[in-house]
């Protein structure tokens, strides 16, 4: 099989304690699924940038870039390899999405169970320390 795809995506978080809340998106390929913001590295661009660029363009969404989470998640669709790194951004600022999906914040354990794929849901209980370690007042 070909190199996987290469896609960056976001977990952005924000809020403190109790009030911590994650975004949450709809799948454009898959209606009524939900998703972590994510898409295609572009040329020239790092993942880190792809991340954060997706979380913006998918959820209307900017913020600080922590870091990656965990390691790249693998999975196949439509006869493809795709390989996804995300990480974890603290939400600044917010805007209307242009993208057309539905955008949602939830908390964590809310969030867990509206994510549609186990591998998300992974990631997400890895990175709940570091976003409870993380966040600001």
């Amino acid at each position: 099989m070909a190199d996987p795809v290469l896609q960056a995506g976001g977990l952005a978080f924000r809020g403190t304690g109790r009030d911590l809340s994650v975004l949450l998106v709809t799948s454009k390929k898959q209606p009524g699924f939900w998703i972590l913001p994510k898409g295609h590295v572009e040329p020239g661009e790092t993942a880190a940038q792809a991340g954060l660029r997706e979380t913006q363009e998918e959820a209307g969404v900017t913020g600080d870039l922590l870091g990656p989470i965990g390691a790249p998640l693998e999975y196949d669709w439509n006869g493809k390899r795709y390989s996804v790194q995300y990480f974890l951004i603290r939400a600044t600022a917010e805007e209307p999405a242009s993208d057309g999906r539905t955008v949602v914040w939830l908390p964590v354990d809310a969030a867990l169970q509206q994510l549609s794929f186990e591998d998300t849901q992974r990631l997400l209980r890895e990175a709940r320390p570091a976003m409870e370690g993380t966040a600001q007042a």
